[in-house]
């Protein structure tokens, strides 16, 4: 990693799309996240629409061993792709969630793979505290490129991509995940792998599943 300053700028953290609720900086010469020192207005701020691809894209960061894990080391399994971030509320909230998906899910084919676009020695030490019990990546600058690749242009945490076993896109899950929505979108996942939806469907039916769940199902801007 070059030695020069880290400066990844973030305009704050979306929920399904929400308004942005700040902008945070990371400076490798401070180690830590910080409140960016000017204030960035709501209207000033355009949280795009992210473009899904139809395949997943073809990554390789590193784990907490430091070691280089492409994606593709889970070839054949469906997967559930968390973007987090150690400073980001929400994503900190949905980490048992992940754990119980990871745990429950494993049987049916289903891998969780947490993506932490972070210092590695901050998600280390948060590791220590709240242990992540799915396979973890991270990456700095690399983690921003490999956001990018999954049609993110505003860095909004956290969002979760899902593919089916033969890794391609079925949906890109903006904003915190609730239970009710990681059972309905993975119901439809396992219909793909069975061969009873194409990914085209797939996606159709991911939207009108969502839609149809209660509000207390959906995350709640303004929390965290």
């Amino acid at each position: 990693m070059s030695s020069r300053p880290l400066r990844l700028a973030y305009a704050g953290f979306a929920l399904l799309g929400a308004a942005v609720l700040g902008a945070y900086v990371y400076d490798r010469t401070r180690a830590r996240p910080a409140l960016a020192p000017r204030a960035v207005a709501v209207a000033a701020v355009t949280v795009k629409p992210p473009t899904i691809p139809i395949r997943r894209p073809d990554f390789a960061l590193k784990d907490l061993e430091g070691r280089s894990r492409p994606i593709s080391d889970w070839d054949g399994r469906a997967l559930v792709i968390n973007f987090w971030a150690t400073w980001c509320a929400p994503c900190r909230r949905e980490i048992p969630l992940l754990n119980r998906i990871a745990h429950d899910y494993a049987a049916q084919g289903v891998t969780v793979v947490g993506v932490a676009v972070d210092f590695a020695d901050d998600v280390a030490a948060f590791n220590k505290d709240f242990p992540i019990r799915y396979p973890l990546l991270i990456g700095e600058e690399d983690g921003l490129d490999t956001a990018r690749a999954f049609g993110v242009q505003t860095m909004a945490f956290p969002f979760t991509a899902f593919t089916d076993s033969q890794g391609r896109m079925l949906t890109l899950h903006m904003g915190e995940l609730h239970a009710a929505e990681a059972q309905a979108i993975l119901s439809v996942v396992a219909r793909v792998d069975a061969g009873a939806l194409t990914p085209l469907e797939a996606r159709a039916e991911i939207q009108a599943a969502l839609a149809a769940l209660p509000p207390e199902s959906a995350p709640h801007p303004g929390k965290g």
